[in-house]
């Protein structure tokens, strides 16, 4: 699904974010960045450990910030580690909210066209996809509207039922958007 809004477009996939070619994928990382299981599993187990070495250098980082990594052997040029949880790897809504939009901000800071996001703090940090849709959506939509270098953002969904619940949120919020 693709919506466009802005100058760019906001699109819901079906796929596993560490396959996506986009200038960036951000990871669902925690503040000390070291890559445990879910989404940072996944990229570390395709990029390499490259990538988590180069993160925790740059970290610890607060809770709801973002930095940015090279993706080592990943088909994206960049991984945005988004701290959505600390060591205790538990997350709420305003930390999602953060760390979503400080990695918009990021990619939009560092000239990037094109940035995939899983649904973050959904797997290792329990958080309700429902809710995780809801407020991602909502930030996603708010950024692309002033965004003036980043064209795309691409949530990326590995379970069927999850990417259905995001496109639901970005059509109804689309839709309440533009009335």
């Amino acid at each position: 699904m693709k919506i466009h809004i802005g100058k760019g477009e906001i699109t819901v996939v079906l796929g596993d974010i560490a396959d996506q070619e986009t200038d960036a994928i951000v990871n669902a990382a925690n503040s000390h960045l070291w890559m445990g299981a879910g989404v940072a599993g996944a990229i570390k187990h395709k990029g390499g450990a490259v990538i988590e070495l180069e993160a925790m250098a740059k970290g610890p980082i607060p809770v709801g910030t973002a930095v940015m990594t090279s993706a080592g052997a990943l088909k994206a040029k960049h991984v945005i580690h988004a701290a959505v949880m600390g060591q205790d790897l538990r997350t709420n809504a305003d930390l999602i909210e953060k760390a979503t939009r400080g990695s918009l901000w990021l990619a939009e800071q560092e000239g990037l066209g094109s940035l995939s996001l899983p649904a973050l703090g959904t797997g290792v940090g329990g958080f309700s996809v429902f809710h995780c849709a809801s407020v991602m959506i909502g930030v996603a939509i708010e950024f692309m509207i002033k965004a003036t270098v980043l064209r795309e953002v691409r949530f990326v969904l590995y379970e069927q039922s999850t990417k259905d619940i995001f496109e639901n949120e970005l059509k109804n919020k689309f839709t309440a958007h533009h009335h």
